[in-house]
């Protein structure tokens, strides 16, 4: 080895004696912690060529297998001695830091007392309780069994079965007594045992104490209870068997303890979402929400928050909560994670009042509609425009709350036209009757497939409008200069009877596919409400067009994918979750990419026929109250000339309610009928046909030709925009 050393920083090799740097002590006990910079910076260098005994002196002791002394060189000088203590004195602070912090735990030298003196009581109380109950259920049962005995030999009469009794008594008092005298014994034993123990643990330190007062006063009885307490404490240093659960490593979120980096660790490698080398990087502190934990944490690379999401419940059991308080979701990126975990229960406290109780003003249902409240007591709304709405879930879990919030936003906007259907047939929908322009509220499946081909008449209208507009959809500019183009909403509730009946249910479904497919741009919203939505209530061809699910409790994670979307459960966005008393509260696939858990607001029936009543006033006072203002035919009429002509089309359509096409010999009938003499080509010139719409079809037993109701209903808007 180069005797030739350099000093730290500098590039300049200076010669100095090797055994003047190396310690051994450092050979002997491993690596010393490194001289800082200043030790050498104040070390003068010494001579050329020193010798050993110019450098240390002669009385230093050496090292027996060589000549390299024990001091080691930061010890030779008053900078390196300083620096030493400067570190002894924070290694000291930090002790004491350590020693302070470590008093509130179950480490703490208190709690090591008290658990040395628990555990000294017991050893006094022994074990031998259990043999002394023994000897004291035997000696009962042996007297009682001889009292019994001798009561059986006193009354008995025949003499041969006498002397059998009195035998067997007398059996029975010999066992009796020595069971007496066992129990006795046992209790002397226990008792002496006792003392003997009971004096060693508390006699002792007492005598102890007592010297140690007599002999050093009060300064020695200080001393004699700190050494009978160290005594305890050396007992009492490993934590109780029933204390266990209260180490750090083993406590959950469940018992009162506060969310820790360490708490998430072990909760996340739990619930198999990170490996056991592998540990979460906290973008946010574990934070305090109003009544819940909040933090946003980054996975390991590789890990993705829709992996995490899937294993809620196992988190939540990791953290000894229920899955229905742990709300997990994306933070920004596919590893990032924000982890909400409530106190309690959410959605199970009072509910506050709706927020539609508190308006003073219609609302527009071209803006938001305020739905409910997220499981973080943030409001929560969403557009319908454009839209349409599948409310699924078990029976009483909230579907009719459901359908308020959305119902009642509709209801306080007064332009916005209402065709409601309840297929429960009980009166849910009966109080928005008379702002309805269809209702059917009998359950009949006949009669909502005749509301459904007025809706569609109404899209053909809406159509043939925009086309003359030159507009592709429905705005909020057009529907305020064109009343017909106000928006429409469809809700049908409990669908599932409608869809099943066997003569009407495929005829529905295929009305509604077209409403829910060509509906959206001419401004109609399609809104549903089931049980569960299934193949065989709704076909997925209808049921994968409705762009919002809301899926309130299920039984089966099967019927939450149904209605979410297939593999939203084994992502963690089940229903199944969802507890019974969390009523109106379910997960709601909306806005964004991932599911959010919302409950609706709740009005009761007294606020929901308040509010319809305001609803009423304002609809009245906009004129757009169903029978304000003239009938389409009415219009026509006004029109004059072709219009006329139209009006007793749409007359003679709507006398026939289930009539979706018509020969053209009935129309020209009618049209005659009414004063108007009209050839059937003056009828093909005033609503022209495509080759499709000339197509025969059946009609009292022959095949002709005729006119459909939407082209009818189209060419009748289409007059009335031209004019």
């Amino acid at each position: 080895m180069s005797d030739t050393l350099r000093r730290p920083g500098t590039d300049t090799p200076e010669e100095r004696p090797v055994g003047d740097l190396v310690d051994l002590d450092k050979h002997r006990r491993g690596p010393a912690a490194p001289v800082s910079d200043s030790v050498y910076a104040t070390v003068p260098a010494p001579a050329a060529d020193p010798s050993p005994a110019d450098v240390l002196p002669a009385e230093l002791p050496e090292d027996p297998d060589g000549d390299r002394p024990f001091v080691p060189a930061w010890a030779r000088h008053p900078e390196g001695r300083r620096a030493a203590r400067v570190r002894a004195q924070r290694r000291t602070r930090r002790a004491v830091r350590r020693w302070a912090s470590r008093q509130r735990t179950e480490r703490g030298h208190l709690a090591q007392v008290a658990r040395g003196v628990r555990r000294s009581a017991e050893w006094v109380g022994g074990i031998e309780g259990a043999h002394l109950a023994a000897a004291r259920h035997q000696a009962h049962t042996a007297t009682r069994e001889a009292r019994q005995a001798a009561r059986r030999a006193r009354y008995t009469l025949v003499p041969a079965q006498r002397r059998a009794a009195q035998q067997h008594a007398d059996r029975a008092q010999t066992v009796a007594v020595a069971a007496v005298a066992a129990h006795a014994k046992a209790k002397a034993e226990v008792r002496r045992g006792r003392l003997l123990r009971g004096s060693l643990v508390w006699g002792l330190p007492g005598l102890a104490d007592g010297v140690a007062l007599l002999e050093g006063g009060w300064p020695g009885l200080a001393a004699g209870t700190a050494a009978v307490l160290g005594g305890f404490a050396l007992a009492g240093r490993r934590p109780l068997a029933e204390e266990t659960w209260s180490d750090e490593e083993q406590r959950v979120l469940g018992d009162g303890d506060p969310l820790t980096d360490r708490m998430l660790d072990a909760a996340f490698r739990a619930a198999k979402v990170i490996g056991d080398g592998e540990s979460l990087r906290l973008v946010t502190p574990c934070m305090r929400d109003v009544a819940a934990w909040t933090v946003t944490v980054d996975l390991p690379a590789g890990r993705t928050a829709a992996k995490a999401a899937a294993a809620a419940d196992a988190l939540a059991a990791a953290l000894g909560v229920e899955a229905a308080q742990v709300h997990l979701s994306r933070a920004g990126r596919a590893g990032r994670l924000h982890l909400w975990v409530s106190d309690d229960l959410p959605f199970t406290g009072k509910v506050a009042p709706g927020p539609l109780l508190s308006r003073d003003r219609p609302t527009s249902l071209w803006e938001q509609v305020a739905i409910g409240v997220t499981v973080r007591g943030d409001r929560y709304s969403m557009s319908l425009v454009e839209r349409s709405l599948l409310v699924g879930g078990e029976p009483g879990a909230g579907k009719s709350a459901s359908a308020n919030a959305v119902l009642l936003g509709a209801a306080l906007d007064p332009t916005v036209i209402l065709s409601l259907a309840d297929g429960k047939g009980g009166g849910d929908l009966e109080d928005y009757a008379p702002l309805a322009t269809r209702y059917e509220g009998a359950a009949d499946p006949e009669a909502l497939y005749a509301l459904l081909q007025d809706v569609l008449a109404d899209m053909g209208s809406r159509y043939a409008l925009l086309k003359s507009l030159g507009a592709r959809k429905v705005t909020a500019a057009l529907a305020a200069e064109h009343p017909e183009l106000r928006l429409h909403l469809l809700w049908i509730d409990e669908l599932m009877y409608y869809t099943t009946d066997e003569e009407w249910g495929r005829k529905i479904v295929a009305a509604l596919r077209n409403i829910v497919s060509r509906g959206r741009a001419a401004g109609i919203i399609t809104g549903a409400a089931t049980q569960k939505p299934g193949a065989d209530v709704v076909p997925s061809s209808l049921r994968d067009l409705l762009s919002i699910r809301w899926a309130l409790r299920c039984t089966t994670p099967q019927a939450s994918d149904t209605i979410l979307g297939q593999g939203r459960a084994a992502a963690g966005y089940t229903a199944t979750l969802i507890e019974p008393q969390m009523r109106g509260a379910g997960w709601l696939l909306s806005e964004g990419a991932e599911p959010v858990m919302v409950r609706s607001d709740y009005y009761d029936d007294g606020q929901v026929r308040a509010l319809l009543q305001r609803a009423r006033i304002w609809r009245e006072a906009a004129g757009t109250l169903p029978g304000q203002g003239p009938t389409l035919a009415e219009r026509l009429c006004k029109r004059g000339g072709d219009g006329e002509l139209l009006a007793v089309l749409v007359e003679e359509f709507d006398r026939r309610d289930d009539a979706e096409w018509l020969p053209g010999s009935v129309l020209v009938d009618a049209l005659r009928a009414a004063g108007h003499d009209v050839t059937p080509e003056r009828l093909a010139a005033l609503v022209v046909r495509s080759d499709a719409d000339k197509a025969k079809r059946a009609w009292e037993g022959s095949r002709v030709s005729g006119y459909p109701r939407l082209l009818v209903a189209a060419t009748a808007q289409q007059l009335l925009t031209e004019g």
